[in-house]
């Protein structure tokens, strides 16, 4: 089964690199789903993206994925021109407009969520124009692996004569509209969340009042629209018997550390699959490391047939585990392993958990062993202190350096 991972920007596209990601799905320009949520790429970079995929060998996926206008033809166009003379492997995308443009190029696509497919009948029409299909994030896994068995079945194949692929979203924010369709924001803010720019009023807390009477409706939970976040990893063994053949972790506007901590996670549960050796206690494991990272607690969406209901109880993350800003690097010595951070911030000390991010090194996580400051070995290290650390990798200059401290 095929991991994918998002990449919001190139620290985020390297730590899914570094983390067994077998692809990565990115936004370029404003015309994704995460127009807003994130630093999105721009065309320039599409080259480095996809030179940083190959040297991996792992595929890439341009998202173009928006509600489209007259006026973004020639932008859609000029975008599907540029990620074809950068060899990206395929766009995903729900505009007809968009499909029959990348079609008319040579360029692979995969249908997005939002075309919403719940049954083989669509899948089949779908497979003049597509070889890969995200099906609906409603649908249990039962429907799921009807539809996997039928496309096995009559032999369904797409337009290269590949059978079809079945994709599923596997972990990530859910939002509380069919397949993420959400008009909220458009009428709260004239901002649609179709466009990539929704503002989020699901996240927010609300009362419900009678407005006849005046009286205000008692509910167990005041953020009765934003539902939990999606995690599979617990019952990634019934995905995997269901068919899947891609596993998509969504988050293309979270922190480099929650692209590296749940891609490696996933990573881990895929291959000890397929090994016979998922077990409890690594599930067990998993969860724990996963919670450490952006959440709103877990569910199993639909998947397993429950009602909805999985309703966060905070505006925010349920993380243990939050990043404090400590300094950025100053230099690095290569034949000797070591980094040179100036501290600007916060305190480090023997024993924290040190996390360095950059657009080149991805997000690196480890302990500190020893550190030094003016060449003598010491415990701890304060603001204004130059201090050298001896790392595994590769450090750039102002790559930033943090430690991870409980939530």
């Amino acid at each position: 089964m095929e991991l994918m991972a998002p990449a919001g920007n190139f620290e985020s596209l390297q730590a899914a690199l570094d983390n067994g990601a077998d692809s990565v799905y990115f936004g370029v320009e404003q015309l994704n789903m995460r127009a807003r949520a994130s630093i999105n790429f721009t065309m320039d970079d599409l080259p480095e993206i996809v030179k940083r995929c190959e040297e991996k060998g792992v595929r890439s996926y341009l998202t173009l994925n928006t509600i489209v206008y007259d006026h973004d033809l020639s932008l859609i166009k000029h975008l599907l021109s540029a990620a074809k003379d950068a060899g990206i492997t395929a766009v995903i995308a729900s505009d007809q407009a968009v499909i029959a443009s990348a079609r008319s190029m040579g360029i692979d696509v995969h249908i997005s969520t939002q075309l919403n497919i719940t049954n083989i009948e669509t899948v089949k029409f779908y497979s003049l124009f597509a070889e890969t299909m995200v099906l609906s994030r409603e649908l249990s896994l039962r429907q799921v692996k009807k539809i996997t068995e039928e496309i096995q079945k009559e032999q369904i194949k797409g337009p290269s004569g590949e059978l079809i692929k079945v994709e599923i979203f596997g972990h990530g924010a859910l939002c509380m509209a069919v397949s993420g369709k959400c008009y909220l924001s458009l009428h709260s803010h004239n901002s649609s969340a179709n466009r990539g720019a929704c503002k989020q009023n699901c996240r927010k807390k609300y009362t419900v009042i009678d407005q006849e009477s005046g009286f205000e409706i008692e509910i167990d939970n005041e953020y009765m629209m934003s539902p939990k976040d999606l995690c599979t990893i617990n019952f990634l063994d019934e995905v995997m018997q269901a068919g899947v053949q891609v596993l998509k972790i969504e988050g293309r506007g979270r922190a480099p550390e929650y692209v590296a901590t749940v891609t490696k996670a996933y990573r881990e549960a895929i291959d000890s699959w397929y090994a016979g050796k998922y077990s409890e206690e690594k599930v067990n494991d998993w969860m724990e490391r996963l919670s450490t990272v952006y959440n709103r607690g877990f569910w199993s969406g639909y998947y397993l047939g429950q009602k909805m209901g999985e309703w966060s109880k905070t505006s925010g993350s349920q993380a243990t585990q939050k990043k404090v800003y400590v300094g950025k690097g100053v230099h690095y010595f290569p034949k000797a392993g070591i980094a040179e951070f100036k501290i600007e911030a916060y305190d480090i000390k023997k024993g924290d958990r040190i996390l360095i991010t950059g657009p080149s090194t991805g997000a690196q996580e480890f302990e500190l062993q020893e550190m030094f400051v003016n060449d003598l070995l010491t415990e701890k290290a304060g603001k204004g202190d130059s201090c050298t650390i001896k790392v595994p990798f590769r450090v750039r200059l102002s790559d930033k350096l943090y430690k991870m401290v409980e939530a």
